[in-house]
């Protein structure tokens, strides 16, 4: 009797009632505020073409409710599917870049031939969602799609999709700015095609997975196992993949991207008792479309002036404390990397040569950035009389840029040799999209605020984020894959933060974009001594570290036998990260890749221990940067694209092909 009774009160029924319940309350409280009770049957049914409350209700507030109620179904029903056949409980739409690669596919269409929208808006998602997801893949693939390796790889699919959308919202911001907040999840609804359109593809893709249930559940076991029981893999995972892509991207297609509610839904199910995959099947679907709802409810009830805040946005905030409760509670992940010393002996290369090299290399773009410009008569040297003037303009982007990149470069090796794994960069650590949120909010608090106070905002979001980061890296023994999925979770829940705050449409946003891609345009004399000063300062502390940066490489065990102090060493190392991180993110603006690529191109080129790897780091960095902010300047003058979006578009493409190639250290 009483295992009768835990069995019940550990139900999903328990909580998708108490969740459904609460947002069927908030609901009726709406509709009381705008229509009396007498007029619900007949709005329903037949609504008076003259009564404009009657009108609302029917063609928005409904077709809301039912777009929620489908939606977040239909989304946990393809996390549901994707953790299944990937074995992965990280595993959904969003996390896998299927949500960035339908998104983008919709906002390219609409800009450049929006004729094929008439096709159909869910079949151009479809198509962009596939080719995220085949990419995705394919990066993981060497690694045997390992959970981490996957979610990595997706971050770097939602990184360049999101550089590629921020390059098209600088270029055509009045025509995409509606599109913004279609693509950060906004659920509001003028008539009823959303959920027509919803509906069939939500029973079609139901009933297909009611088909696939018994093959599925097998996947379960090992490999040989199931194919002993007759279960053909390879069609069942390609079936069951493209099942999933589709579903996910017709929700994009309909209401765009809503964050975590994919993976939430299945995890949380199986943890109140859903431990079959035909259960999390059916309880699945109801709680997401419960979740999704009862948060809309209150985005609704709560947002008073930010009527437009996107219900995807805030679904993404709710989601972070779950996730960041689960954690513990997830299997343990296997690291991605190897970085044993077998490595060590490959390729050593003469650092004070390639050092040299390096140096000059670097030296000839800085003398590219500082003195060749094109002009409205063509390309130009400003020798003599014009090179004080050009100086003056051109000096401070291009040493803000170089000391940035090198200080990104030396941060991502960090990261990569603290964790152990070589995706590791300042990016999934979340600190620039702190110090973002740090800009922000003084902008919302003090519009007039000087170039001082922004800097000391932007600084206090970087290190309060670094704080979070080591306050929930420290419950897991700052465990390299629980680090990198802690800081991945940051990073997503304070972008969907700074989409809230954008989405309030004050006219302080529009010029913070170009920052926030990375621009040197509003970078001063003193910005560009700062960033030096902090990286002759921070690499002179970074010499301090070295041989732990070689040590904890080698394993937990054998850095213990040389007397390392696991914990303190990798807080340690990841605060000098952070720092440099955040220097970087307040002068030139949160950038991506360059922490990410850099110390995996040295590695590439055969600088394997961490003097050589900091080293090549720090000068790939660097030239990278450099090359990027004169490229950016003069490729499409006389506009001109952010330092940070070109490296990222760049260097996202080269390294993506590295992958693929499998030359990539993964």
């Amino acid at each position: 009797m009483r295992a009768t009774l835990r069995r019940f009160s550990m139900h999903p029924a328990w909580l998708v009632g108490a969740m459904a319940c609460a947002a069927l309350l908030l609901s009726l409280h709406q509709l009381g505020t705008l229509l009396p009770m007498d007029l619900w049957w007949q709005t329903l049914v037949s609504p008076d073409s003259h009564d404009m409350r009657q009108i609302v209700v029917h063609e928005s507030v409904l077709p809301r409710l039912v777009t929620c109620l489908l939606g977040g179904a239909q989304l946990s029903l393809a996390g549901a599917i994707f953790q299944q056949v990937l074995r992965n409980p990280l595993a959904e739409p969003t996390t896998l870049g299927v949500s960035a690669g339908a998104s983008l596919a919709v906002s390219l269409t609409l800009l450049f031939a929006p004729q094929w929208l008439f096709i159909g808006q869910e079949w151009v998602a479809l198509a962009g969602a596939v080719l995220a997801m085949l990419l995705v893949t394919a990066l993981a693939w060497r690694r045997r799609l390992s959970p981490v390796a996957l979610i990595l790889a997706g971050l770097i699919v939602n990184f360049y999709c999101g550089s590629i959308g921020a390059v098209l919202t600088l270029f055509h911001h009045d025509d995409l700015q509606s599109l913004f907040m279609w693509g950060a999840g906004s659920l509001n609804q003028n008539n009823w095609d959303a959920p027509r359109a919803l509906l069939p593809r939500f029973i079609v893709g139901s009933c297909l997975a009611a088909v696939l249930v018994r093959p599925l559940t097998m996947m379960s076991l090992a490999d040989d196992s199931a194919r002993g029981l007759g279960v053909s893999l390879r069609f069942v995972r390609v079936a069951a993949l493209a099942l999933a892509v589709f579903l996910g991207a017709s929700v994009v297609a309909s209401v765009g991207v809503i964050g975590f509610l994919g993976v939430l839904a299945p995890m949380i199910v199986r943890l109140a008792g859903g431990r079959r995959f035909r259960d999390r099947l059916v309880w699945a679907p109801l709680f997401g479309a419960a979740l999704l709802w009862l948060t809309d409810q209150l985005v609704q009830l709560f947002s008073g002036a930010w009527s437009g805040v996107p219900t995807g946005a805030v679904m993404s905030l709710v989601g972070a404390p779950f996730l960041f409760w689960l954690l513990p509670r997830l299997p343990a992940l296997p690291d991605t990397v190897d970085m044993s010393p077998h490595e060590m002996h490959q390729n050593r290369l003469r650092l004070p040569a390639w050092t040299t090299l390096g140096v000059i290399i670097l030296a000839v773009a800085v003398v590219l950035g500082l003195l060749l410009g094109a002009t409205p008569d063509g390309w130009h040297w400003s020798l003599g009389s014009d090179l004080g003037s050009m100086l003056h303009w051109r000096g401070p982007r291009v040493f803000a840029a170089l000391a940035a990149g090198a200080l990104l470069g030396v941060a991502g090796a960090i990261m990569q040799r603290v964790t152990g794994n070589s995706m590791a960069s300042p990016e999934v650590l979340g600190i620039s999209a702190g110090a973002s949120l740090g800009l922000i909010a003084v902008l919302f608090a003090v519009p007039e605020a000087g170039r001082l106070l922004q800097t000391g905002a932007a600084g206090a979001g970087a290190f309060v984020t670094l704080l979070a980061m080591l306050a929930l890296g420290r419950r897991y023994g700052f465990a390299p894959e629980r680090m990198l999925l802690v800081g991945v979770t940051l990073g997503t829940a304070f972008s969907a933060l700074v989409t809230v705050l954008l989405a309030s449409n004050d006219p302080h946003m529009s010029g913070l974009l170009a920052w926030m891609a990375g621009s040197t345009y509003g970078v001063t004399t003193r910005d560009a001594v700062t960033a030096g000063v902090s990286l002759v300062a921070l690499g002179v502390f970074t010499a301090f570290f070295v041989r732990w940066l070689d040590i904890l490489p080698l394993g937990d065990i054998v850095a213990v036998s040389l007397g390392v102090n696991l914990n303190f060493s990798r807080v340690a190392l990841l605060l000098l990260a952070a720092l440099m991180t955040g220097v970087a993110t307040i002068v030139v603006g949160p950038l991506s890749f360059i922490g990410l690529m850099a110390p995996h191109l040295a590695r590439m080129l055969g600088f394997r221990r961490a003097v050589a790897q900091l080293t090549g780091a720090a000068l790939l960095g660097a030239f990278i940067m450099v090359l990027a902010d004169w490229l950016g300047r003069n490729v499409l003058f006389p506009f001109q694209i952010p330092v940070g979006l070109l490296a990222t578009l760049l260097g996202g493409l080269y390294f993506m092909w590295l992958m693929l190639r499998g030359r990539a250290l993964l």
